[in-house]
This record gives C-alpha cells, structure tokens and sequence, in this order.
C-alpha cells in the first residue's frame, strides 16, 4: 500500500468521523435536555454460534429481529440526530443476508455501521460485500490465540479471515480492531493480540470480566459459577498487564479505550466503586430485536418499561436514581468512552484515534 492511498484511507476516516461522530455531539450539546443518542446500539439478535463463559447475552431460544423493526430503528434514530449503529448480538453473522441488508440501509440513510463479530462465518464473498455496503468499521472479538475452554472466540481458527480484513480495508475503507476481553483465562494471550493489531496496523479495545453483581434478571445464563471470573491472586497480575497496556496506549498504539478508563478497571475487578459520567439513556442507548428500548448493556434485562422505538420513555430522574444503584459496580466500555470522550477538550481526539487506524505493508 503506498504512502499515498494510505493518507487517503486516512482521511476519509477522519472526515468520516467529524460528520458522524463530532456533528452529532455538538448538537447533543445544543437539544442538551432532549434524548439525543451519538450512539445507539442494535440488537439484532441473541443467538449465537459459540458459547463464552463470560457471555450472559448469549441465548439460542432468543427472538430475532425483523427487517422491518431494523429499517424502522434506523429511521428513527436519523430524526434524533443518531449517526452510529453498532449492530450486536448474540453472533450478528447468525443472518447474513439480513444484517447485509441492515448495513446496506443504515449506511443508505448516512450512519457509521459498524459490525462486531467472532469471525467464525465470515468468508471473503462476504468480507467483500459488507465492505461494497460500506459499513464503516469491524469489530473481531478474540480473547486469545488459540480456543480456551470457556473462551472460543480466538485468532487461530479465523486467521485467514483477519488477513482478508486486514488486506481489503484500505479498499473499502472501514476501520478494523480487536476486541478483548480480560478474563482469568487469557492474561497472557491480550499481550500477544495486542502487538499483534499494532503490527498489522489496526486498533485495540478491552473490556475487564465484569463479576456477577453486575448481572441482574437473566434465568438463561448458565456460567455464573465457572463465568471466568477475575480472582483475587490475579489481581497484581491483572494490574501489570494493564499497567502495560497503558504504556502502550502513551506510545501511539491505537485503542479505543482511554487511560483513564484502563486505569479504573483496577479498581472495578476488586469490586471497588468507580465514579464516572454515565450517559446511557440520554446519549446513548439499546434497541432489542423486538423494537424495545434499554438505557445500556447491564440493564437489559431489567424488569422496567423503557419504551420503544418512535416512543421512547427515559425519565432521566428516574435514570438518575437507577444509575446511584448500578454505576458504582459497572464499568461498560462504550458508555464509559462515549462519557470520557463527551467532554469537549476530549471530542476532537476520538477523531484523531480515527485517522490512527492503517499502517503500511
């Protein structure tokens, strides 16, 4: 790849970043008092191919979505000012052509689509199909080099799918990263996945293994005795990898997360409460495939009415108080980025981290 397409590559993805992501903060800032998500997340569906221990969203006796709720989310959600979708699951790729059809729409309408996925059923007809349907940026979630009882989401038996992805970004133009999570299993596998995305030139995220207080309501769950779960004696060993990975943010590799954020979860995995700015509900929020409303991740399954799409009902003082119960013992990675990011001496950053993305070959 030449220096010359590379700046280009680079470019688009920092334009495309303003238009997305800083243009709709701005006017989050100006309708301050009304719901304006910058980032609201689409459950299409619970199923999945695998089954991580860590996993308590997984459930293969789950709805799906319709077409139609999924074209009518994308359309509500462009008459809030919303310009990112993140299509979740479950396995998003459990339906093909319906999430090609999905991207297909959102990025039609102007939204920064962006696919999270194991990995496992891509193949290169479709890695080259969501790329002409312009989806913005790939999520491949691997927690470590080669499948761990309880960790199958690993870089090994998709190997030839990442190279593909790695090949033809620059061509379609979508951002590519991993996605980690920290678990008592794979403390040594993130170092190695992590030189591993800086050398192939694409981005990190990580997420710490969040303990079963935080999971609430959820009967289907089978893993919280074995849900690999941080202990105690791993503590310092926990903290010398983050220590680590902070080092590396500070070098220049490219992660989502912000040193902060990476910093907290040290306190987060001894179960100690961590203060931040929670957004969700406000300037974020989750559609379940029934066309349902969530604030965030960890309440989804929580008994309460939050309305649905074209009719939503976040009572922000009733947030407030749920938030007082909750945000000390949850730490979730996109709304505490979007938080960190939400302040404006940091916004122009997330664009940044944008045109970081790519390295030549």
């Amino acid at each position: 790849m030449s220096r010359s397409l590379l700046a280009k590559y680079k470019v688009k993805n920092g334009v495309r970043a303003f238009n997305k992501w800083i243009i709709p903060y701005v006017q989050s800032q100006v309708y301050s008092s009304k719901l304006r998500p910058v980032i609201s997340y689409l459950f299409t569906d619970w199923r999945c191919n695998i089954d991580c221990h860590y996993c308590y969203q997984f459930d293969n006796k789950g709805e799906r979505m319709s077409l139609e709720t999924a074209k009518s989310s994308v359309d509500w959600l462009k008459t809030l000012g919303c310009r990112v979708i993140p299509i979740m699951g479950g396995e998003p790729l459990i339906s093909k052509d319906f999430i090609l059809e999905v991207i297909r729409y959102g990025s039609s309408q102007g939204f920064f689509m962006y696919l999270p996925t194991n990995g496992y059923l891509l193949t290169k007809e479709f890695s080259d199909e969501i790329g002409k349907a312009n989806v913005a940026a790939i999520n491949l979630a691997v927690d470590c080099i080669g499948p761990k009882p309880g960790l199958p989401k690993a870089l090994m038996p998709i190997e030839p799918q990442f190279r593909y992805l790695v090949q033809q970004q620059e061509k379609y133009g979508y951002i590519l990263f991993f996605n980690m999570n920290i678990t008592s299993q794979n403390i040594k596998d993130v170092k190695l996945l992590t030189e591993i995305a800086h050398d192939n030139g694409i981005g990190t995220d990580y997420h710490i293994n969040e303990s079963p207080q935080s999971i609430v309501g959820i009967n289907h769950y089978k893993h919280k005795a074995d849900g690999l779960y941080i202990r105690p004696e791993q503590y310092e060993e926990v903290d010398a990898l983050l220590d680590w990975i902070i080092q590396k943010n500070r070098q220049g590799y490219t992660m989502v997360n912000s040193i902060s954020h990476l910093e907290a979860m040290k306190d987060l995995m001894r179960h100690k409460p961590v203060q931040w700015s929670c957004r969700a509900g406000h300037n974020g929020m989750l559609i379940r495939p029934d066309g349902t409303l969530s604030p965030c991740f960890d309440l989804i399954t929580f008994d309460h009415d939050w309305g649905t799409i074209w009719d939503p009902k976040f009572d922000q003082e009733e947030l407030a108080d749920v938030k007082k119960r909750c945000n000390d013992r949850c730490l979730s990675t996109c709304f505490y980025t979007m938080a960190h990011y939400y302040q404006p001496t940091e916004t122009l950053k997330w664009m940044m981290k944008h045109t970081r993305v790519g390295a030549l070959r």
